[in-house]
């Protein structure tokens, strides 16, 4: 039998109001006051980053204050995107069992084969691409990520519709290796639209309509619509006001190493830091050390329950305690291993 998710739409909302909103749904969804459930999502323009990321590093501050593009912080890790009305948003928070699958790769494959499929149904050839792109012709059209909370999923994702290249790039700071390891001009050149691929604009209730197919084909789905709770409203609006509307959520992470005596490392991937404070009298000690990058590690307080953990201790000790970390069968990562976290420290050490 086909499971029953609701499908809720809260209309064009800014994106703090969008990522409270996920909050509130994913703490209704825990209590059991809702039950497992689909939401549409539209942005008023906005630059959001991953939950690790660093602010600083990822956007142009300065141009998003000029443009008006209000910066959020994710709850979900991955990387900075820029939206606004030509993305369509889209988010899963259901039990993680209804999916049949346990780790974060393997969900990620499921739901996003389940998106494609749906993509494709508009007349284009969309394919998942790992670790968590949906493609056309080796150009991305959909970005997704997801964490979960006990059983409870978490998993949102992206449909670039028409995008606005100049305005991307304006705000984003796109690193310069990551553009020379695709053998891309700019970043710009890494994406597509549905626009752009069907040589019309599609609208919003036709892509919808086929990513509704898709996921109940894929995943079994049978789709109701619904409106939003009251309690659902009231949770949204005290996320926003305790945590994801303050500013000092969104910048959180900002810039650490202007800090004296912070160290930096990273990973040979380059795509997780570490910052790292040193003691002892040989500095052979870690006082304190932060995580950032694009990374996806779930459950959301993974990294600073490894952070704690490694306070404290010696470098030399290092490799042997993130492994027993994530030894933890509850801990699941999507793109990394424990070894990038050792060997961002190893580079970051004195």
């Amino acid at each position: 039998m086909a499971a029953r998710f609701r499908v809720v739409d809260a209309g064009r909302l800014s994106g703090r109001e969008n990522i409270a909103l996920d909050s509130a749904l994913i703490e209704a969804r825990l209590a059991g006051e809702i039950g497992d459930t689909l939401r549409f999502i539209t942005f008023e323009p906005c630059a959001l980053i991953g939950r690790h990321q660093d602010l600083a590093q990822e956007l142009n501050l300065e141009a998003c204050r000029e443009r008006g593009v209000q910066t959020v912080r994710r709850m979900s890790g991955g990387g900075a995107i820029f939206m606004d009305e030509g993305q369509l948003g889209w988010a899963l928070v259901c039990d993680r069992r209804v999916l049949g699958t346990a780790t974060l790769p393997d969900v990620t494959e499921k739901i996003c084969t389940a998106i494609a499929a749906g993509i494709s149904k508009l007349g284009v050839d969309a394919r998942f691409r790992p670790r968590n792109d949906i493609e056309i012709e080796g150009r991305k059209v959909s970005g997704t990520g997801g964490f979960f909370d006990g059983n409870i999923l978490i998993f949102q994702g992206t449909v670039i519709l028409d995008i606005d290249p100049a305005a991307m790039m304006a705000v984003l700071n796109v690193p310069q290796a990551k553009l020379e390891k695709r053998q891309l001009a700019d970043a710009g050149a890494r994406v597509t639209s549905l626009k752009a691929e069907l040589g019309e604009m599609p609208s919003l209730e036709a892509v919808k309509a086929a990513l509704l197919e898709g996921l109940a084909e894929v995943l079994d789905i049978e789709a109701v619509p619904e409106e939003l709770s009251e309690r659902e409203k009231q949770l949204a609006k005290e996320a926003f006001d305790e945590e994801i509307g303050r500013e000092e959520f969104v910048a959180e992470i900002c810039d650490p190493a202007r800090e004296a005596g912070v160290f930096a490392g990273q990973n040979a991937a380059r795509n997780l830091t570490a910052y790292l404070r040193v003691d002892g009298q040989q500095d052979n000690r870690i006082r304190e050390v932060l995580f950032v990058g694009d990374v996806f590690v779930t459950p959301t307080r993974a990294l600073l329950d490894l952070e704690s953990q490694l306070r404290w201790a010696q470098l030399a000790d290092v490799p042997a305690k993130v492994e027993a970390f994530f030894a933890d069968p509850a801990i699941s990562m999507l793109g990394l291993t424990p070894a990038d976290f050792s060997d961002a420290i190893a580079d970051a050490a004195p």
